[in-house]
């Protein structure tokens, strides 16, 4: 009777620490029916208890697909819609910078060497220079032959913008605060600069489309490193290590969440940003995704629980 309760009612659905317990205790208890010669009717209830048992405990625990799938369309964007706050600081620290930045270097072009020194101006007057003959976004060295090459380092280079925005948390916040604002003011700084001087006909194609993904990703693993510090400046009634602990779960699947919205702008960043479409085209894909992610964050998954 006491092992009929919870295998009938709860089907196996068993915590994990106490179910390889019970099923041992199930098997010995099967093995001395047998032995002992009890009920045939005991003996095979007790078989078909062990059966079941087995399958269940070395059944298939993770499904990589299936996996991936919920994550992407239930637990991220619930994890940053409960943790939207985090993502509005984050965000604030970014935008103005970057607003500023943009605007005062749109002003007085020559602010900007103060945020670049004059080879990196240099170097991306000629990237996005329209007389340069080759794709927006690349040196003359830099084809379209290499498209594949750069998809390579547009993953290594923003998920390194991400990672280092959210491992600056662990500095009580100062290190999140820091690259969000070294990239706000550095984004918007060569943003107003090449406007400016006329190059905005190859900047602004190029950059719309990617950006939805990527700026969006750093300002969320902004909010994941504000969560850390958060941790450790105002645990509340947690110890720091135990307030650590419990803002880990959202804020790692926040940084997950993230690295995949950074591994889809370098995609479109190599593949479609530099391609030869008109910039009517790009502009209309950048104005669709500017409007599903912001979607995507607020409703995916809404009505399902986490």
């Amino acid at each position: 009777k006491e092992l009929d309760r919870p295998v009938r009612k709860r089907s196996f659905t068993v915590k994990t620490g106490g179910f390889p317990k019970l099923y041992r205790t199930v098997c010995h208890h099967y093995a001395l029916s047998v032995s002992r010669q009890y009920s045939p009717a005991l003996a095979a209830f007790l078989h078909d208890m062990v059966v079941a048992g087995h399958r269940h405990l070395y059944r298939r625990k993770h499904r990589l697909f299936s996996s991936a799938l919920r994550f992407v369309t239930l637990e991220f964007p619930s994890a940053f819609r409960r943790r939207i706050r985090f993502f509005l600081a984050a965000a604030f620290f970014f935008l103005v910078p970057a607003l500023t930045a943009g605007v005062s270097c749109h002003q007085s072009q020559d602010l900007v060497l103060s945020i670049l020194g004059e080879q990196q101006v240099a170097r991306v007057e000629a990237m996005y220079d329209p007389a340069g003959g080759h794709a927006p976004g690349r040196s003359e060295k830099r084809g379209s032959d290499t498209d594949l090459a750069m998809f390579g380092f547009y993953i290594k280079n923003n998920i390194g913008i991400g990672f280092r925005t959210f491992a600056g948390g662990i500095l009580a916040g100062a290190g999140t605060l820091f690259f969000l604002i070294y990239n706000g003011v550095m984004l918007g700084g060569i943003s107003g600069y090449l406007t400016r001087i006329g190059f905005g006909e190859t900047f602004w194609p190029f950059v719309s489309g990617h950006g939805a993904f990527e700026l969006t990703a750093i300002v969320i693993s902004g909010a994941a490193g504000f969560m850390l510090a958060k941790g450790l400046i105002a645990p509340g009634r947690y110890r720091r290590g135990d307030a650590l602990k419990k803002a880990a779960p959202d804020a790692l699947k926040l940084v997950m969440g993230a690295a995949c919205m950074l591994l889809m702008a370098a995609f479109v960043e190599a593949f479609w940003s530099s391609s030869a479409f008109p910039d009517a085209v790009k502009y209309s894909v950048a104005v669709l995704l500017w409007l599903l992610v912001p979607a995507y964050l607020a409703l995916a998954g809404t009505g399902r629980r986490p």
